[in-house]
């Protein structure tokens, strides 16, 4: 990956939806060739979806914790009953006191609260320790530049 692949990146997060036409522009190449770049980035793995970001609270999961997951047995082997609880949106296995970090979105704390019983209810889980989010400061995407702070 070179300093062309590293800008489109750098592209498509901030707008997904520009034209090859535009994307090409912004980095020095022909809509073709920013095309068949952007086609090559997806089947090397390199961007793995693209997707619309959504406002949780227009949607009604305004509501964010992250679960701490303590266990006792390897939970790597539990994702599948993990994945199919849709308020979770991320699984890691973490090293330290827990075996588990993730990250659910509810409308309400009630409904946080039904997604924890079933949590605790997975096979091996032996508690949960849940941090409610009061407010983001910010986020960001993994930067595609290397060394990049912004």
């Amino acid at each position: 990956m070179d300093q062309v692949d590293r800008a489109l990146l750098a592209q498509l997060q901030r707008d997904a939806s520009q034209s090859y036409a535009a994307l090409g522009q912004a980095v020095g190449l022909s809509a073709g060739a920013a095309h068949e770049r952007v086609r090559k980035l997806r089947e090397s793995g390199v961007i793995r979806r693209t997707m619309a970001e959504v406002d949780p609270e227009a949607v009604g999961s305004g509501v964010l914790a992250y679960v701490m997951v303590e266990s006792t047995s390897w939970m790597g082997d539990s994702a599948k009953e993990l994945a199919a609880l849709p308020e979770i949106l991320e699984a890691h296995v973490i090293a330290g006191s827990a075996s588990l970090l993730v990250k659910v979105r509810t409308g309400t704390t009630g409904q946080l609260q039904d997604v924890l019983r079933r949590i605790y209810a997975v096979d091996g889980v032996s508690g949960t320790q849940a941090t409610v989010v009061l407010e983001t400061l910010f986020e960001r995407p993994v930067s595609p530049q290397p060394g990049d702070e912004g």
